[in-house]
């Protein structure tokens, strides 16, 4: 499900894509000024023209049932709010995306950074979290252009540590954007901000609270979200969960079990319940009158004997995925084949595992994004084999494979697998015609390897499982997408970061 994990290294700075005047920063966290944004297009390579722009035919609007997700009075819109689109992580849109017909690609660069958890204010405008070597920044974008319209720096990375700055999701990985246009990402520091998107768009802090005194020095904030009651729910990666009140600013926390790390988001529901996965174990925790967090439940899944290729912990690589009245499901790391989990939510259910069913390549399946829940299923996307940029450079790729797990009265069932390759795309799905998209990058292209390393916006029938259509975004390093998630906007818009910026894709 996944992370605006930062975009540097020697091979991506030689992309050499910033340009270069003074950018608009927060004056408080005292961080170095770092170079304006054009948003220039992403450069494109004559390669482009050696492989094929469009594959297969447009899709007809087929409009797929689902259980309709609630609203979280404390989050902006469903579909608007954080990486995984609302409070359930459903990863799934009301909206009909993209068809197919003479679809038009229009990107733009930001230097070398990637803005991979994006939400959308009430104008529609693009709030981006956006990663790259000297920290995070958030930005607002307009969505026609994608043109810069302001951006605050928000958190430094420190390169004195042996963090790696691919798998480093410490201080930057996702944020949410509340009803009254504010965002809350995290720092490095250990810190919460609160920035609004006034009508200007020129970003504007407002506060800023620091956790220093709950979360130890060489922990990290990874994920925020509010409950349905309003208190701010924070996790760290060494398993520190806390509630901040925005009012008073007091916090409560507890640790979950030594040895056990949360590298993924969340999500909560209308009961008062908030999911997270660690690298042991899937829990609900509720927090009392206090707003002391305790573990309501926990269920330990089997986490493997070995960190897969494709993995950023050796555990479950999803955010707690919500689905109707009933349901939450996570993968699990097992040996020789990952499993999805089903789990009964309800309260006062005795066993709540429903089913746990195999899915992917026995030995060479896993996933490090969240699942989708869309109908009564949840699609789970295969990430083995990619360790990064350079895992797909020079004609390689991933392994293939997407898998729909329907989920019945008695358990559940694989009801198709897709061989297409998505090295590390936050799927999502189109309720609204009945596609589930993907950024794929085939091993093949007419017979012939994928030397020229063409990437492609895909859609897929969720009902079939069969691929509908392909549209190349680009050729190079530069187009790969390295964990960003797919976004749908407004009239049918999508939208895809890269390690060089953000590409619109649409119907002409």
């Amino acid at each position: 499900m996944r992370r605006a994990l930062a975009v540097a290294t020697g091979l991506l700075l030689a992309l050499s894509l910033a340009s270069p005047s003074s950018a608009d920063d927060s004056p408080s966290l005292s961080l170095p000024p770092i170079p304006a944004i054009k948003g220039l297009p992403i450069p494109s390579l004559p390669t482009d023209l050696l492989v094929p722009s469009f594959i297969g035919k447009a899709a007809t609007r087929q409009p797929l049932a689902s259980p309709v997700n609630p609203q979280n009075p404390w989050l902006s819109n469903n579909d608007t709010n954080s990486m995984h689109n609302d409070a359930y992580a459903s990863d799934a849109y009301k909206v009909s995306g993209p068809l197919g017909r003479r679809l038009k690609i229009k990107s733009a660069s930001y230097g070398v950074r990637e803005c991979a958890t994006i939400a959308f204010d009430s104008r529609g405008r693009i709030v981006g979290l956006c990663g790259g070597l000297e920290g995070f920044s958030m930005m607002v974008i307009n969505p026609r252009t994608l043109k810069p319209i302001s951006e605050m720096r928000t958190s430094a990375r420190n390169l004195l540590t042996s963090a790696n700055p691919f798998t480093d999701i410490c201080g930057g990985t996702y944020f949410f954007l509340d009803d009254d246009n504010v965002a809350y990402p995290t720092t490095a520091d250990r810190s919460i901000l609160k920035i609004k998107v006034p009508f200007t768009g020129k970003l504007v802090k407002q506060q800023e609270w620091s956790l220093k005194s709950v979360v130890p020095s060489g922990d990290c904030l990874i994920a925020t979200m509010p409950d349905w009651d309003g208190r701010l729910w924070f996790f760290t990666q060494q398993g520190v969960v806390g509630t901040l009140d925005r009012t008073t600013g007091a916090v409560q926390a507890m640790h979950l079990p030594a040895g056990e790390e949360v590298t993924n988001s969340v999500a909560t529901d209308e009961d008062g319940g908030m999911y997270v996965v660690s690298t042991h174990a899937l829990y609900r925790l509720d927090a009392d009158a206090n707003d002391v967090p305790a573990v309501t439940w926990r269920e330990v899944y089997d986490r493997g004997t070995r960190l897969k290729t494709g993995n950023l912990s050796q555990g479950s690589g999803t955010t707690p995925t919500l689905l109707g009245d009933r349901w939450v499901a996570i993968n699990d790391n097992a040996d020789p084949q990952t499993n999805v989990l089903v789990y009964d939510r309800r309260v006062g259910v005795a066993n709540r595992l429903h089913c746990a069913q195999p899915t992917l390549a026995p030995n060479a399946g896993t996933t490090d994004n969240s699942l989708v829940a869309a109908g009564n299923s949840f699609i789970i996307e295969n990430n083995y084999g990619y360790d990064g940029p350079v895992s797909t450079i020079l004609g390689k790729t991933s392994t293939p494979g997407l898998a729909r797990v329907m989920v019945d009265d008695d358990g559940c069932h694989v009801a198709w697998t897709n061989d297409s390759i998505a090295p590390s795309s936050v799927a999502k799905a189109s309720l609204g015609n009945g596609l589930l998209y993907a950024y794929t990058k085939p091993a093949t292209l007419n017979g012939l390897p994928n030397l020229f390393d063409a990437w492609y916006f895909t859609a897929i029938d969720i009902r079939t499982g069969k691929t509908v259509w392909s549209r190349l975004t680009g050729t190079g390093i530069q187009w790969n997408n390295h964990y960003a998630a797919i976004y749908l906007g407004k009239r049918g818009v999508a939208y895809i970061a890269t390690l060089a910026g953000l590409v619109r894709i649409s119907d002409g």
